[in-house]
């Protein structure tokens, strides 16, 4: 099957899954933008995505498409080895919502090459849906990224801090993510998150002041503290082995 005979065959089968009501029903959840379809699901996303396998430039016509289904799918079958810098520069300036952000920065960016420097780089910028990338891409990376090293990520806190005064929805829940992820990855970096959201609880900012305090109540939880101890003592008992 040519390429374009391919496009054809996958808008046509993501068309099928329209459905009116989803689209009012994603609105109240905040979803909004252009060429919104109201389906099909995540679910059905991933598994179209795994019956295509990885194709790049199939990604970039799917992205091209404007229609906010194809855009998620295209993400999850982008390869990162073959991303740009202006590609992805093009991707996150035609962000106009946030699922299609958080998607795009979890199946994609964050496994690309430049995913550390464009977290920095994002978080500082005022467009909405470009800085809640940035601190998106912070927070999966703290998942995903299993060796990096805790220095890679105290080097967000100065990002986070800062940005903790912005009161756009969609960017200080995204702060409060960040802190939240980075703060679970290990003891070390639990503290020092701690620290981090005891800082921001006393800025005197409506916004910093709720990120703060809900990243303390996550990160200082019975959960979060005996998950921790867990993992530690894990890592203790693999390198005596």
């Amino acid at each position: 099957m040519d390429k374009k005979s391919q496009y054809n065959q996958i808008l046509k089968k993501l068309k099928s899954y329209s459905n009116k009501e989803n689209i009012e029903g994603m609105a109240r959840f905040g979803i909004r933008g252009k060429n919104i379809l109201g389906g099909p699901s995540l679910p059905i996303l991933r598994k179209i995505a795994k019956e295509i396998g990885k194709n790049h430039e199939l990604a970039l016509v799917l992205w091209n498409s404007e229609i906010h289904e194809a855009r998620i799918l295209a993400a999850m079958i982008a390869e990162p080895e073959k991303a740009t810098e202006p590609q992805i520069e093009k991707w996150v300036k035609d962000f106009d919502s946030w699922d299609v952000c958080d998607q795009v920065c979890s199946n994609f960016f964050d496994k690309t090459h430049i995913a550390y420097k464009k977290a920095v780089e994002w978080s500082k910028k005022e467009e909405e849906f470009i800085k809640r990338a940035g601190f998106v891409l912070m927070a999966c990376l703290s998942v995903h990224d299993k060796k990096a090293l805790d220095k890679k990520f105290i080097k967000f806190f100065r990002n986070i801090k800062r940005e903790s005064v912005d009161e756009r929805n969609f960017v200080k829940k995204a702060v409060n993510w960040a802190l939240r992820q980075i703060g679970k990855r290990n003891t070390n970096l639990n503290k020092k998150a701690i620290k981090l959201a005891k800082e921001i609880s006393k800025i005197n900012s409506k916004s910093a002041r709720w990120i703060g305090k809900d990243a303390l109540k996550e990160l200082k939880s019975k959960a979060v503290q005996e998950k921790l101890k867990r993992r530690g003592n894990l890592i203790t008992i693999t390198k005596t082995i």
